[in-house]
């Protein structure tokens, strides 16, 4: 029995250490901000706007791709990304369940249809091996969520892709530097959408990036969602000008979010490495705890950690993860579980549900999907069992992780002591 009671019992909590505060801007971003607002510089219509141009020009190069393209959200960028590649009309977009609702309405919003498979137990990536029994005839693209900043395997993603002629899309909102087999993501697909509102990684207000090796792509994505053409952007095709006027989405990029993007790359790369060495002491101090259990990758892929995921083991702890999340909450240790439910059992997908009409309705109904029959097994378990930490520990603390994992360490002395108070409730 150990000698530290719960704090769920009336012990003392171990408490955990204080994350950074995130976003942070340096005194250059704030001065940059404060002159743009000062001259009422808020507003970008052209790519020639110096800091637009700045923003695009700094990630493309960071990113390694020749495109980038400036939004207002990472919703919009993924959006763009569709746009780009023509990916409309019904064309089936086979995607992940597991994940943030955007990396399907923005399938939904551009007349496409989702089509689910299942992922990996552990990570809730999408499942290379899922996708192939999916294709069909009407199947245009692949989208991969890279969650919590794990790298999807793009590799083998594309070696299904590449057998039937489909584009491949990669959402990043989460994992700006994630590399895959030593490259980072983004660059494996034919178009990829990043977020980068002030929660994720590269964080601004609220703003977002698409990037893309495809010039066609990038000034197709760019004519529907901004003011294009009429400032004479250089590069602009000059087939698409006929097709220029403003029926557009408008997910322009802000200057004021132009110069942030611009500001806090500089400095990412650096709070990228805090955040994976404190990732890394945490792992290696809850080696021991079987209740809880991190993800394991493999060779040439490093996650970023927007979020630090793990997976409750039920069968060793003897309680229900709500039990098991309250102990380590009083603990002190803020711990979630970010996705509620399969996104295929979503009500607003049913066709039939009784609710406000959506644009999506009518397109549902004619592809003859029905998301009810989707049979998802590993993404079921991975909602039931993943338990997700904030992980803005963007600079080194050895003591603060080893802190961190004691709550677990504690938790896991005291199962039994856990359990008699399940059953006593």
């Amino acid at each position: 029995m150990s000698a530290r009671k719960l704090a769920l019992l009336g012990g003392t909590p171990v408490g955990a250490p204080s994350q950074q505060p995130h976003p942070k801007f340096s005194e250059q971003a704030m001065d940059r901000v404060r002159r743009l607002l000062e001259t009422g510089s808020t507003v970008g219509l052209s790519k020639g706007h110096p800091e637009i141009r700045e923003a695009e020009q700094s990630i493309a190069e960071w990113q390694g791709v020749p495109y980038c393209l400036g939004t207002s959200s990472g919703h919009g960028a993924l959006h763009a990304a569709l746009m780009g590649l023509e990916v409309t009309g019904g064309d089936e977009v086979i995607t992940t369940p597991y994940t943030w609702g955007a990396s399907t309405s923005c399938i939904l919003h551009n007349g496409a249809v989702p089509v689910f498979v299942d992922v990996e137990p552990e990570t809730g990536l999408l499942d290379p091996a899922a996708i192939e029994p999916a294709i069909t005839d009407k199947t245009r693209a692949i989208l991969a969520v890279h969650i919590y900043g794990q790298p999807a395997n793009m590799t083998a993603i594309r070696q299904v892709t590449d057998r039937h002629g489909l584009v491949v899309i990669e959402d990043g909102s989460q994992a700006h530097g994630s590399v895959h087999q030593g490259r980072r993501v983004g660059q494996f697909g034919d178009a990829a959408g990043f977020s980068c509102m002030g929660g994720k990684l590269l964080a601004s207000s609220e703003a977002g990036y698409m990037v893309t090796p495809h010039a066609n792509v990038y000034w197709k994505a760019s004519m529907g969602c901004q003011h294009m053409g009429r400032w004479g952007e250089e590069g602009f095709p000059a087939e698409l000008r006929p097709y220029v006027d403003s029926l557009v989405y408008t997910y322009r990029l802000s200057p004021i979010n132009a110069v942030l993007l611009t500001e806090q790359l500089r400095k990412l790369d650096a709070e990228n490495k805090g955040r994976n060495d404190n990732a890394g002491i945490f792992r290696a101090a809850v080696q021991g705890v079987e209740s809880y259990r991190l993800p394991d990758y493999g060779p040439g892929d490093q996650p970023v950690y927007h979020m630090l995921t793990g997976n409750f083991v039920p069968e060793h702890a003897g309680v229900s993860r709500a039990t098991y999340a309250e102990a380590i909450r009083a603990e002190g240790v803020g711990i979630f579980s970010y996705v509620p439910s399969p996104i295929s059992t979503w009500k607003r997908l049913d066709p039939d549900a009784l609710m406000p009409r959506s644009m999506w309705q009518e397109t549902i109904r004619a592809s003859g999907r029905r998301y009810a029959d989707c049979h998802l097994p590993n993404c079921e378990r991975k909602v039931a069992r993943s338990l997700e930490m904030g992980w803005n520990y963007t600079t080194p603390n050895a003591d603060g992780m080893r802190q961190l994992a004691d709550a677990f360490i504690k938790v896991e002395e005291n199962l039994a002591a856990l359990r008699d108070y399940e059953r006593s409730r």
